[in-house]
């Protein structure tokens, strides 16, 4: 966890970081099929899609079955790492998602970054989105013990910036992002940047579902980020 001291705002405004803010939802894909690959798994890419935004421990099981050999989990996870990180430093944030964190600080909001992505990952993304000045906190894969869609990794978010859930805003990608948003009782908006349907953010339980960065950006002042909850819990 890398927190900030935090402004005397409550609110804390958490927001996912792979397909989220930063355009990675693809590249984890292709990293992973290489990895299987590479172990002898052939995975058709729109399985491992469908499982980007879980942890590496529950995307295996989506992909591969529970059932699966796991002493290959730390080779299959260390080369998933090794391929991606090739793309460091082509990596993309979508129109306005640095804008939208300084404009959600600028409305009295804590802003954590709830990542679920190893600390070299974090660190690659962060650089590449350059927005340090407004972040205030955020977690990695060394954070939490089970991974999304447990609520461990929201929870510790939380805990990063002493926030309580009904104090907190999650934006994020996956169905995955939603369900364990909820489990922590916190509303998530969805985004559609990761391949996600709106209907499927929405069946989740997403409160809210936006085009884009740059289209909740636009909206803001109309959705949940439009302020912080006033200390207790209240908007």
């Amino acid at each position: 966890m890398t927190p900030h001291p935090a402004p005397q705002s409550r609110g804390v405004a958490l927001f996912d970081l792979d397909g989220t803010l930063v355009d990675t939802t693809y590249l984890h894909t292709l990293a992973w099929w290489q990895a299987l690959r590479r172990h002898g798994h052939t995975v058709p890419m729109v399985r491992i899609h469908r499982a980007i935004g879980m942890g590496s421990d529950r995307l295996l099981d989506a992909v591969l079955g529970p059932d699966r050999e796991t002493g290959e989990d730390e080779a299959l996870s260390d080369a998933h790492g090794t391929l991606y990180a090739t793309w460091y430093d082509s990596l993309q944030p979508f129109e306005g998602a640095a804008a939208l964190l300084r404009a959600t600080a600028a409305r009295g909001w804590r802003v954590v970054l709830a990542s679920s992505a190893s600390e070299e990952e974090v660190a690659a993304v962060r650089a590449r989105l350059d927005a340090d000045d407004v972040i205030d906190a955020a977690t990695s894969s060394a954070d939490a013990d089970a991974t999304k869609p447990a609520p461990d990794l929201v929870r510790a978010a939380l805990d990063t910036v002493g926030a309580e859930p009904e104090e907190a805003v999650f934006v994020g990608d996956a169905v995955w992002d939603v369900e364990a948003a909820a489990r922590a009782g916190v509303p998530c908006v969805g985004l559609l940047t990761g391949g996600t349907t709106r209907r499927e953010l929405e069946d989740a339980g997403a409160v809210l579902v936006h085009d884009d960065p740059l289209d909740l950006l636009r909206h803001i002042d109309a959705g949940p980020l439009a302020r912080p909850p006033a200390p207790g819990g209240t908007s």
